[in-house]
């Protein structure tokens, strides 16, 4: 019988040679027939610690390595699409104008 094969993305990578693996998966509610997705994490063997969040891999079911992993990372799909973003404009770092004071509430005097 084959291995089975599935896709998916990276959603941890802080243990030492496993990465958890998020298979989003669309069915059909059988009462009100919506397409719905679902999703799974599998753990599975990082050998080389080479896989990053973000990224979509491709894993394959193996004997187990551990109590939870049960699968190996074949191959990297796409990189990793969360990453941090550099602004060079000196003016969007501080701005020049400062926030506006609050106003002091005067009492109104009754007579």
């Amino acid at each position: 019988m084959p291995k089975r094969v599935l896709t998916g993305t990276v959603v941890s990578d802080k243990a030492e040679k496993t990465v958890v693996v998020r298979v989003e998966r669309r069915v059909k509610h059988p009462l009100y027939g919506k397409i719905i997705k679902l999703s799974k994490k599998y753990h599975a063997h990082d050998a080389a610690n080479e896989v990053h969040v973000g990224e979509v891999v491709r894993i394959e079911e193996c004997a187990p390595i551990s109590k939870l992993k049960t699968w190996t990372v074949v191959d990297r799909i796409g990189v990793a699409k969360i990453g941090s973003v550099e602004i060079d404009e000196p003016e969007a770092r501080a701005p020049e104008a400062e926030p506006a004071k609050p106003v002091s509430c005067t009492s109104v005097p009754t007579s």
